[in-house]
C-alpha cells in the first residue's frame, strides 16, 4: 500500500453507490431504545464480528452508512429464520442483487477494505 493509499483510505470508500461503513445496533434491553452501535467497513466484517461475540440477529438491526444517509438493511439479506446469522460465501450471495455490479466471482469491490469489526 503506497503512502497515498493509507493517507486516502481504500478507494470504494469513495464509491458513493455503495455504503462507506456498516453499523449495527444492538438493542440489550428488549422494548427500549437502548443500544450498543458495532461498526465495520464490510457487511461481512461486521456479521463475523456480530456472530463471534454472541449477539444474536433477532436483537440487531443493521444499517448501510452512506455520505448523507443510513439506510436499515432488511434482516433477510444477513439473517436466517431471523435469528441464525448468514455467513461467508452465503453472505456474499444474499448480498449480489442488493448491490448489482459489485459482487462478482470471487471477489467484490469491498476488497479493498478491513473486515475488522468493533463495538462501543
Amino acid at each position: 500500500m503506497s503512502i497515498i493509499d493509507k493517507v486516502l483510505g481504500p478507494a470504494s470508500k469513495y464509491d458513493k453507490s455503495i455504503p462507506y461503513a456498516y453499523e449495527a445496533r444492538y438493542f440489550y434491553i428488549e422494548g427500549t431504545q437502548d443500544f450498543s452501535s458495532f461498526l465495520s467497513d464490510t457487511i461481512c466484517g461486521l456479521v463475523h464480528y456480530l456472530r463471534e461475540h454472541g449477539l444474536n440477529p433477532a436483537n440487531v438491526d443493521i444499517f448501510e452508512i452512506y455520505q448523507h444517509a443510513e439506510v436499515q438493511i432488511n434482516p433477510a439479506l444477513y439473517a436466517e429464520n431471523g435469528d441464525t446469522w448468514i455467513t461467508g460465501t452465503n453472505l456474499c450471495l444474499a448480498f449480489k442483487k442488493h448491490y448489482p455490479g459489485h459482487i462478482h466471482g470471487g471477489s467484490c469491490s469491498f476488497d479493498d477494505r478491513g473486515i475488522d469489526g468493533g463495538g462501543f
